[in-house]
């Protein structure tokens, strides 16, 4: 809301107007340096969507009417200086429902987390696990020992390359579903991805891969998303398995 000046007592007077409408949720409202700040009792994101009074409501409420609703109900008309006193006060309505909706709605974000999550963190661990012993295969053929059984070392990586795709796309799975819930709860004043997630009590979180949800799944080529685990994966699969190809054509080295 704009910045406003006006009283204590005046704000003492509009609070009071506004008690049987105000969020439920709502615990304290105190002026700030620029505007109001509104204090809640905490969300968990299961409660019903907080939606201010119907319009009607308002208008029926002699203290915080226009003036033509006054003349339409056949009440008296007051001053100025009430009606701007009222209109300030549904200002203040409604921004304390637009804090309370952000509230709720970054609320609901981290409990849909806390359902999502599950074994992302095991899964995390066992695609690093798996992209180490590729890291681990391909150095080994640098060693001159991978020259006396080079076929037998090229086979190994092969395996590891197998076995990190599949690892890739394990998390990929369950990264989706965590995208979707990032998607799902867009908004302006939305908390961050990784603030959501440490929120739902999953701070490790910061270092796991999760795309965005248009990126999962594969393009016309057979190709996953660059931004993906898996598409991390395949991309470094291929350049290992052009450098052995490369390898084998310089060198005449046969391959699995």
């Amino acid at each position: 809301m704009p910045t406003v000046q006006f009283t204590a007592d005046q704000l003492t007077d509009i609070l009071n107007r506004l008690r049987p409408y105000l969020p439920t949720q709502l615990t304290t409202v105190k002026p700030g340096a620029y505007n109001l700040h509104f204090s809640f009792a905490p969300f968990t994101g299961l409660e019903p969507k907080p939606e201010e009074p119907a319009c009607q409501t308002i208008c029926d409420d002699p203290k915080l009417s226009h003036k033509h609703w006054d003349k339409e109900a056949g009440r008296p008309v007051a001053d100025e200086a009430e009606y701007e006193l009222r209109e300030l006060a549904r200002t203040i309505l409604n921004d304390s429902y637009r804090e309370a909706r952000i509230q709720w709605k970054n609320a609901r974000h981290v409990a849909q987390l806390k359902k999502t999550v599950k074994d992302a963190g095991a899964l995390w661990k066992a695609h690093q696990q798996a992209k180490s012993a590729v890291e681990a295969a391909f150095a080994y053929l640098r060693d001159p020992q991978a020259a006396t059984e080079w076929p037998s070392a090229v086979s190994r990586l092969i395996d590891t390359h197998a076995t990190y795709l599949a690892a890739a796309l394990a998390f990929d799975d369950r990264a989706q579903e965590i995208a979707e819930v990032h998607s799902e709860n867009f908004h302006e004043e939305m908390l961050g991805y990784d603030e959501a997630l440490t929120a739902a009590g999953y701070p490790e979180a910061k270092d796991w891969q999760i795309a965005s949800n248009d990126d999962y799944g594969t393009d016309y080529r057979g190709e996953y998303g660059r931004y993906t685990t898996a598409g991390q994966a395949q991309r470094l699969i291929k350049e290992q398995e052009a450098h052995i190809a490369k390898v084998g054509q310089l060198t005449g080295q046969p391959t699995p």
